[in-house]
């Protein structure tokens, strides 16, 4: 077997913000393995700021693991390098599957049964985000998701007031993200106002690293709390077991980019699983590629909610894809070809 990469930059159609700030333009690396005329490609996802493997040496360790694969040496210990592992079992998977871009057969791959996604709404001024929700009630999207803390408050109950006043909890369903943005000590009162919209979850309400806050907060909630983030750099099984016997949160956002891979999410789903804690999925910003193989592998999963998996039409530049969306909802249409990999 033979290893390589690519460095590739996603472009966005516009900027995007989060709170992390504004994004124009993110990078992924492809692993790409070939072996007796089969060829497999994986996806490397790096996200500024939040991202456990974002440090100078990424690219340094990806070129070892390429290496230490041609030249069939001990490969580096990936633990700590959560989307190198990802990329790295996406390659492998792809290598071994019935195609190079079909790597969970299914309904879903055969393009007869779609994924329920959330429509997303990037932070901005109240205008531009109320414009985002339009537009996704425009295309049918009946659940939708808020990206939170940019802007004042008030504000952002207006926007979730607007669209109660159009549609209630059973036509439209309310998720927000809060990426860490509200204090502590803020926090329960923000939630008891914001329950007043029968939101269905809200994301890393509080910064992370905060256990005790969290876990309080979890207990008294009047809006099931989701933790996103705070799951990012446990690698370990007693890590992971000590986080959620401590907050006991309502769910957990699975992102396999940030976690390590697709073994590593499903440890996090089992261990939710026995205590009772409901979890979906979400891409992280993955070019189609990586939002193909995360897709089909959900699918594969106890899907029991819209998942988060709607980012591929975000860039300028991105591969084309079979991968589309109607009335909310991520399917495949076999009769688009994939397209290749431009640097």
């Amino acid at each position: 077997m033979q290893a390589r990469f690519i460095k590739y930059r996603l472009d966005f159609k516009q900027p995007s913000g989060t709170s992390r700030g504004v994004l124009t333009c993110k990078d992924s690396w492809f692993i790409i393995l070939e072996k007796e005329g089969k060829k497999g490609i994986g996806e490397c996802s790096i996200l500024k700021g939040l991202s456990y493997d974002d440090r100078p040496d990424f690219e340094a360790q990806l070129t070892r693991l390429c290496k230490a694969i041609n030249n069939q040496t001990i490969l580096p210990n990936l633990t700590q390098w959560p989307a190198l592992r990802m990329g790295y079992e996406m390659a492998l998977l792809s290598l071994e599957g019935q195609s190079t871009y079909n790597l969970f057969p299914s309904n879903f791959t055969k393009g007869t049964t779609s994924i329920p996604i959330n429509g997303l709404v990037w932070m901005g001024s109240h205008d531009f985000m109320r414009k985002q929700i339009d537009h996704l009630l425009e295309r049918e999207f009946d659940c939708i998701k808020i990206k939170i803390g940019a802007i004042h408050f008030e504000k952002e109950l207006d926007l979730i007031a607007r669209i109660r006043k159009q549609y209630n909890s059973n036509a439209i369903t309310i998720r927000v993200d809060a990426n860490g943005a509200f204090a502590p000590q803020e926090a329960l009162e923000k939630l008891k106002r914001l329950s007043d919209f029968s939101i269905h979850s809200i994301e890393q309400p509080i910064a992370t690293e905060q256990w005790e806050s969290l876990a309080s907060l979890c207990e008294k909630t009047p809006v099931p709390i989701a933790l996103d983030e705070e799951l990012i750099g446990l690698f370990s099984s007693s890590e992971k077991v000590e986080l959620l016997n401590t907050v006991m949160p309502q769910y957990l956002i699975i992102k396999p980019s940030l976690l390590g891979g697709f073994k590593q999410s499903e440890e996090w789903m089992r261990l939710a699983e026995e205590r009772k804690i409901l979890w979906w999925t979400t891409s992280a910003l993955e070019s189609n590629i990586g939002l193909n193989a995360i897709a089909q592998w959900t699918f594969r999963q106890k899907i029991q909610m819209p998942q988060g998996l709607g980012t591929g039409s975000l860039f300028d530049n991105n591969i084309d894809s079979p991968l589309i969306i109607k009335k909310g909802c991520l399917w495949v249409d076999n009769s688009i070809p994939w397209g290749l990999i431009n640097k």
